[in-house]
């Protein structure tokens, strides 16, 4: 089931909400949380029912192997968890890619069944892991079984994220406030969901029509790319994955706060960061303090030299590349990105800069460092996208002006303008043209999502006076603001159009990409 569904919006979401509070009111609380729980199988098993039995196991053996280790602090049966929730994921996630990628190796032509990826393995996958570890040290306590169910189960945050501690989620749903009612916080979640609707549906999904076309075309090899149509295919699919991601972020935060409950920060204006550093303190900002705190510090982090701290910082990002898909091209972003990183950290060192002062410096040097990251970002992207290494390539390689530049069409018109500069340009030899997908909107919408994105607040800022969220790291709010949203008229009628433009907009139901992770 799908947040941008019509099903999900005017039927499933107010039933759950409706009955929730109907049971909370009367002073059931524990039932309320079984009703919860409930809903959130069902719409788990909308996608396929089959995996039910998968996720409940899951739960099942998780929920008492770790009950065991918070009593007795077993190293050895939190291994045992630990290894066996990779294992499943491995299984589901990688054995095909693993034997495909073997058989050339070794000579061999094995070959597995198609193997559906259950939807959310990964996040329940990396939570439950999370829960294992913290039992053994000591920052777990035995939880109720139903509340260790709504802690993994959460139906805004189960697909595709946050990815929550338990230490976070439960404390709250065992506290009773939640269960009343409270006009004020329902329709700051409603209005923080419907933002994030109209990011998914309205710019993501609009986006994305100038994206597949270049991707297909470096697929299938049959015409070469061109420098603008490769960068716009790049530039446009950077915007489709933010507004797209960022959208479901704010849905689930805003379904979150409809029932009382506050969910981690993950999206925090990624592109606006000045350095790759910067970057993964902004962008899936959970999955960054998971393979923090579980990996890159075990792995002995930054205390063992600068050199034992490249190869943890490699190591982690291919690790969380090859997490995010089972595929090459996941790998070579992921090791790209652990580059950037190294490059990032060296710099910082010669500079004699922390990590606390990214900021520092002129309005000049700020912005610079924000365009090669942005730039940077892009061209890392693109592995993320294609669908194998030969169609990545073939973008960079239009990206790097090989197959020469074809001016779109809409610059003729804004050439033209000023002098006839465009028929001067035609007359030397330039050429102009409808590149691709992209009309005479095209880039000029690109520009404007690119100015939209480096000078607006986010979502969390328009709405920091309610605090729908509370931070995974310092700095992540934002201080007070004109644009800050209000309970006002004006507020509402803002909130009003940008509904309607939403709902307007739901004539064609898509899929999050981060549902495929």
């Amino acid at each position: 089931m799908l947040f941008n569904s019509p099903f999900f919006i005017f039927v499933f979401l107010p039933i759950v909400i409706f009955t929730f509070y109907l049971l909370g009111s009367r002073g059931f609380h524990r039932l309320a949380i079984v009703w919860l729980v409930s809903a959130s199988l069902f719409f788990y098993g909308w996608w396929n029912v089959n995996y039910l039995l998968l996720i409940s196991l899951s739960l099942m053996f998780n929920y008492s192997l770790g009950s065991r280790i918070v009593v007795n602090r077993s190293r050895l049966l939190m291994i045992l968890g630990v290894t066996a929730n990779l294992c499943l994921l491995g299984y589901y996630k990688y054995a095909n890619f693993f034997i495909d990628s073997l058989n050339p190796i070794i000579g061999t032509d094995y070959n597995l069944e198609k193997i559906i990826l259950p939807l959310a393995i990964s996040f329940f996958t990396f939570e439950q892991i999370s829960y294992l570890v913290d039992s053994y040290r000591g920052n777990a306590r035995n939880y109720s079984f139903i509340h260790y169910c709504i802690f993994v189960l959460f139906f805004p945050q189960l697909i595709a994220g946050p990815i929550v501690h338990h230490h976070e989620m439960i404390p709250q749903f065992e506290n009773k406030r939640i269960f009343k009612f409270r006009l004020h916080r329902f329709v700051i979640g409603m209005t923080i969901f419907f933002i994030g609707l109209f990011k998914k549906v309205v710019i993501a999904d609009s986006v994305a029509l100038y994206v597949a076309p270049v991707f297909d075309i470096a697929l299938s090899g049959t015409e070469s790319l061109s420098f603008f149509a490769a960068w716009g295919g790049a530039i446009a699919y950077s915007f489709q994955l933010y507004f797209d991601f960022s959208g479901y972020a704010d849905m689930a935060i805003g379904i979150a706060m409809m029932f009382g409950i506050r969910m981690p920060l993950n999206f925090h204006s990624p592109y606006k960061a000045v350095n790759i550093i910067d970057f993964w303190r902004r962008w899936h900002m959970t999955l960054s303090r998971f393979l923090r705190e579980y990996l890159y510090i075990p792995l002995g982090g930054n205390k063992k030299g600068k050199a034992r701290r490249y190869i943890n910082l490699i190591i982690v990002m291919l690790l969380g590349g090859l997490w995010h898909g089972a595929g090459w091209t996941f790998v070579v972003w992921g090791g790209l990105h652990g580059f950037y990183l190294i490059i990032n950290h060296a710099w910082q060192s010669i500079k004699g800069r922390t990590n606390s002062n990214v900021n520092a410096g002129s309005w000049l040097s700020t912005w610079l460092s924000r365009i090669i990251t942005f730039i940077a970002i892009t061209v890392a992207w693109v592995f993320f996208r294609a669908e194998n290494m030969d169609a990545a390539f073939e973008v960079l390689k239009g990206m790097a002006g090989v197959n020469g530049v074809i001016l779109p069409g809409s610059f003729l018109h804004i050439f033209n303008q000023v002098g006839d500069f465009g028929g001067y340009l035609e007359a030397h030899g330039v050429q102009f043209g409808l590149d691709v997908a992209f009309n005479q909107w095209g880039f000029p919408l690109l520009f404007v999502l690119l100015i939209f994105t480096w000078f607006s607040p986010n979502t969390q800022q328009l709405m920091a006076r309610y605090k729908p969220t509370f931070t995974v790291f310092q700095g992540a709010t934002h201080r007070s603001s004109i644009w800050q949203w209000r309970l006002t008229p004006y507020s509402a009628i803002y909130s009003a159009v940008l509904t309607l433009l939403a709902i307007i907009g739901l004539n064609e139901v898509s899929e999050f990409l981060y549902f495929q992770f």
